[in-house]
């Protein structure tokens, strides 16, 4: 037994490049605690602690954090749980092994040890969140980006008998890597290592040399991008075979983890923090459209289904639909299919009129922190911030406890969504009509 009164070791990790998070983040020096060997941690925000067992314990959270599977942490301040526990849930919040360390391929070594980290802390929540006044029997695993992927696999792959009852999947990614792509991605990088692939050798390489080279298979991946499924995202979710054999939406379709509740959402503009900064040039729609496997006739049927759009907001929204949007949709509608009891939603509040209601802004509001993911102030109209972040928790903490968060079920007959503004309101998917454009002008539907 150790003492715990402090923040533990978080994962050792490089800034997240630019390429995944649209700019040099510069957070890790604000990082609680200290990076570290010893960095499967979590950490655990009680509004109250009882010891023996019982079924009267508070619902309890768990937080996955995003982060393009190659970096994050538990330990930012932007995902402090005091606001939810005053809510009346307990809030834990899990480190997991990222980039290559988490998610790379060595050859004597399980796939997907990033994912396998979250399924360990979520097995330590079963067996101790009693003591922090929580209830096992009522655990929500909730998550963002990277976060919201890892969920929807151990989800998709059966893995959530027995962890977790619930689950909330915010923006999750479209990431899911073929084995023999990951195997490709590891032999650049042990070569320019000089070790074998193997977890002896690797295990004498210092971290930082890792993390130096993790990164540099994307500029090959890039230069060839029609042989590499996802050319600028090196990590993912490994299809595997163990964890996960097919894209998760294939396996919810047959019923896989349909007896778990879920919200599954995303945010009106995803890509806008990636956009943002781009020139006009290579803004334009039809090259954006071309990049992501769409074909020319695509970007007229966009602009029939968002009259008066703009070059530089259908290349956010084209993008938005390639990198999260979809995959939401997907993910919700398979679930919902398969008879799950399934809850949509769009996050559209827009504080910056340049960034609008970009990747990664819904979480600041369902932890109560006026700060955004990439550091900029949120409170320049606080009362909006205060009531939606008010309405936010209130949604998320009863799914916790009940499994209803106040809004109607995403189901065939009527596929009603929550629109997360002010004020919120119900009404048709706005991905349908993105997912209908893909379906008839994307290369391949597989992925999508």
């Amino acid at each position: 037994m150790r003492e715990a009164r402090e923040f533990g070791a978080w994962v050792p990790q490089q800034a997240i490049p630019s390429a995944v998070s649209g700019a040099t983040t510069g957070e890790l020096a604000d990082l609680r605690g200290a990076s570290g060997a010893e960095c499967l941690t979590l950490n655990v925000w009680t509004p109250r602690a009882r010891d023996g067992a019982g079924g009267d314990g508070l619902p309890v959270l768990v937080w996955v954090h995003g982060g393009g599977f190659v970096g994050g942490s538990a330990n930012s301040p932007g995902f402090d749980g005091t606001q939810l526990a005053r809510d009346g849930v307990v809030l834990v919040s899990v480190n997991y092994r990222v980039g290559y360390e988490g998610f790379g391929w060595v050859r004597d070594a399980p796939w997907n040890r990033g994912v396998l980290d979250q399924l360990a802390a979520l097995q330590w929540v079963q067996d101790n969140i009693v003591a922090f006044g929580g209830d096992p029997g009522r655990v929500t695993v909730f998550g963002q980006s990277a976060g919201a992927t890892s969920i929807a696999a151990v989800l998709a792959g059966g893995r959530a008998d027995g962890v977790f009852h619930r689950g909330i999947v915010q923006s999750p990614g479209h990431v899911f890597v073929p084995p023999e792509e990951a195997r490709a991605v590891s032999t650049m990088i042990t070569e320019e290592l000089g070790v074998a692939s193997t977890a002896e050798a690797l295990a004498a390489v210092p971290a930082e040399a890792i993390h130096d080279v993790q990164w540099n298979p994307v500029a090959l991946m890039s230069a060839d991008p029609d042989a590499w499924s996802h050319p600028n995202s090196p990590y993912g979710v490994v299809l595997d075979g163990e964890l996960l054999s097919e894209l998760p939406w294939a396996a919810m379709r047959r019923g896989v983890g349909r007896c778990i509740d879920l919200i599954c959402g995303c945010t009106a503009a995803e890509a806008r923090m990636f956009t943002a900064n781009l020139d006009p040039a290579a803004a334009d729609p039809a090259g954006v459209a071309r990049g992501v496997g769409l074909d020319p006739a695509a970007v007229d049927a966009y602009r029939h289904a968002r009259p008066g759009i703009g070059d530089s907001d259908l290349s956010t929204l084209v993008l938005s639909d390639a990198f999260f949007r979809l995959t939401a949709h997907q993910v919700a509608r398979a679930h919902a299919e398969a008879g799950g009891r399934t809850f949509f939603y769009e996050f559209g509040w827009v504080g910056d009129p340049v960034l609008g209601a970009y990747h990664g802004l819904d979480q600041s509001f369902v932890f109560g922190l006026p700060t955004g993911p990439l550091g900029w102030d949120l409170g320049a109209r606080p009362g909006e911030f205060v009531t939606l972040s008010t309405a936010m928790r209130s949604a998320w903490t009863k799914f916790a406890a009940s499994g209803d968060p106040g809004w109607p079920r995403y189901r065939p007959d009527e596929w009603l969504t929550r629109i997360w503004d002010l004020p919120p309101t119900v009404g048709a998917d706005p991905t349908a009509v993105s997912a209908e454009i893909w379906q008839r002008h994307h290369r391949t539907t597989t992925s999508q």
